[in-house]
């Protein structure tokens, strides 16, 4: 991907359920020392039930331990054929936590909470494999003996569509179980290892629904992405987050990407340099920000629609530059994708290995560095967009090709946390369609939903450089006050590190360093700080080099901005309090702007 020129400075694993029964196993063993201070018969009772309880969810546990790791589909039979022991087994489990004397120990003054905390755990894993397990069973099987491709590159979009209501039920269960197992008492337990435990399996659930969630969502919107209704063509615009926007990178070379009934076919990538004389539409905002504010001044061409953190914007901005093109105009577009090389290296991990026409070979683990560094500093500028096309057309154009339930599996398990990182965003011109992208979370925008909380950090290189390799983000979001609804308060600690080295910057040139009227390998990062929608943000500072953070105006939105400058080995952190809407139906999330890793660095506290 080119450095801007002319500018001068101013799945599908529905499986996975083995982590829900560990802490429950806990939360008892914790009780039998707990109720042994009832005394008599009815404590001996108790007890012993107690030891049974234990030894059902044990023997629940040992028997799903196919659900683990990559034998989730291989196993998928064995586990079938389990299902009715495992499901006795938690029946059993459920009913003795449900008895006369832990129903009476349930209204004891000081233990009641805890025993209602177990009743509920045993209820969450009792429905779980009597309902939605049983659900994604089904429908991973039918998955299974379908024929899913016809060998030809033709994808047969039936059983997608028929798995989709299947799949949404069963997620629907499982969210349903999830949320149920938040309203347990388990936060006012008296006894602390109750409450822990309690509090740890909330972690695991909501990471385990969050999963599902994710492959659901993409089995929603494949249908749709694949033309099932009417062909659809996308604009495929890479983005080097080496040189960050807010929604991504610098926008380097454009594809196609048409399909039509599950059939796909991918159009040459053309160099940015095609489409620098076929400028954007810049806003009134846009233009005061990124070209009077400076220090880098915009030219507003292609390589900067991402400076918005709105696909829709960036999106508005693809096409607004491609239908002045001779090409565009002859070919009207239906949506724009972004992707960047850490989906890129996603894909090769499930595709399999990319070799370049030199014999480099690009592999899951080392694409995302070949693409935003060495390309950079080992390839002439009129290469790297050649190359980039070259690996996005054999890794894009390979995905839904020998399509099998493991493969698909395996691409719906990267889709969510792809367009989470935003390492992957799609957004289509029907608002029909794109109405389904959006409520499936692959159309992301800067904070817009009362109801789920997310707070916006976005940061946009200043220095005409390929600096943002090294720069490092990382963040501590610290829960300070509130429950899993309605307002909360947070605290957050947001680090920015320049990581080049003496030793690094001496095998480097301008053209990834920058220099000019800035410092040589140094990294100046304009960035934004978005509230949550319907939330406040209170008390931000930041320690290190950096202008004063004010409010602006950005396109209807008014977060804090500031122009951060990072040395090498320097560091800034920007220190702020966030409080939520009391409409908030959530924890609070960080969006961002992605990195060249698929680690986002995000570190919650007391969630």
């Amino acid at each position: 991907m080119r450095r801007p020129q002319g500018r001068h400075l101013a799945a599908a694993r529905p499986m996975r359920r083995h982590r829900a029964w560990p802490w429950v196993l806990l939360v008892i063993f914790v009780l039998l020392v707990a109720i042994a201070g009832i005394g008599g018969y009815a404590a001996k009772t108790m007890y012993e039930q107690a030891k049974e309880v234990k030894a059902h969810e044990q023997n629940a546990v040992s028997m799903l331990s196919g659900f683990s790791g990559k034998k989730d589909l291989n196993s998928l039979d064995q586990i079938s054929q389990k299902l009715p022991q495992v499901q006795s087994e938690t029946r059993q489990a459920n009913d003795i936590a449900h008895g006369r004397l832990w129903n009476l120990a349930a209204k004891a003054p000081y233990i009641g909470n805890d025993i209602k905390t177990v009743q509920g755990m045993t209820s969450t894993v009792d429905g779980i494999v009597h309902d939605s397990v049983p659900q994604f069973i089904n429908v991973v099987s039918q998955l299974k003996s379908a024929k899913l491709t016809d060998g030809q590159g033709q994808i047969n979009l039936q059983p997608v569509l028929q798995a989709q209501q299947g799949m949404k039920k069963a997620n629907a269960a499982l969210q349903a179980e999830v949320k149920d197992y938040h309203n347990l008492p388990g936060h006012q337990a008296k006894i602390a290892m109750v409450r822990k435990a309690y509090d740890d399996a909330g972690v695991k659930l909501d990471a385990l629904s969050g999963k599902i969630d994710q492959v659901c969502s993409t089995f929603q919107i494949l249908p749709d992405f694949l033309g099932a209704t009417k062909p659809q063509t996308y604009v495929v615009l890479s983005m080097t987050t080496s040189e960050a926007r807010s929604s991504g990178g610098l926008g380097g070379s454009l594809g196609t990407l048409t399909t039509n009934n599950g059939q796909i076919a991918m159009g040459s990538f053309r160099s940015n340099t095609d489409y620098v004389n076929y400028g954007t539409n810049p806003s009134a905002d846009e233009r005061a920000l990124f070209y009077d504010w400076g220090p880098l001044q915009s030219s507003f061409d292609i390589r900067d629609v991402g400076f918005s953190p709105d696909i829709s914007r960036v999106a508005e901005q693809v096409k607004t530059s491609w239908d002045k093109t001779p090409w565009g105009a002859a070919q009207p577009i239906d949506g724009v994708i972004t992707i960047d090389p850490v989906f890129l290296q996603a894909l090769i991990r499930i595709n399999g290995n990319v070799t370049l026409p030199n014999g480099v070979v690009l592999t899951g683990d080392n694409t995302a560095r070949f693409l935003l560094n060495t390309v950079y500093k080992q390839y002439d500028p009129r290469l790297q967009d050649v190359v980039f096309g070259e690996v996005a057309l054999q890794s894009i154009g390979s995905m839904f090709s020998g399509l099998n339930l493991s493969k698909l599996a395996a691409i719906g398990s990267i889709m969510g946390p792809m367009t989470q990182g935003r390492h992957f965003d799609i957004y289509a011109f029907d608002q029909t369609i794109e109405r389904n992208f959006t409520n499936s979370g692959y159309s992301p925008q800067s904070p817009d939903n009362e109801t789920q909380p997310k707070i916006g950090v976005y940061v946009n290189e200043q220095n005409a450089s390929k600096m943002d390799w090294y720069v490092h983000r990382t963040s501590t979001i610290t829960k300070t006050s509130g429950g899993k609804t309605g307002q909360q308060t947070y605290h957050v600690d947001y680090k920015m590190t320049n990581t080049l080295t003496r030793a690094e910057a001496s095998t480097i040139t301008n053209y990834v360093g920058g220099g000019g009227v800035l410092p040589f390998g140094a990294a100046v990062e304009k960035t934004f700080v978005y509230a949550p929608m319907g939330g406040s943000i209170s008390n931000l500072t930041i320690t290190g080099n950096a202008t004063a953070p004010t409010r602006v105006s950005f396109n209807g939105k008014n977060p804090f901005a500031s122009n951060i400058t990072l040395v090498q080995g320097a560091s800034a952190t920007i220190s702020f309090d966030v409080t939520t809407s009391p409409k908030s139906a959530g924890e609070l999330a960080l969006d961002q702007t992605p990195m060249g890793w698929e680690d986002p660095g995000i570190a919650k506290v007391n969630y």
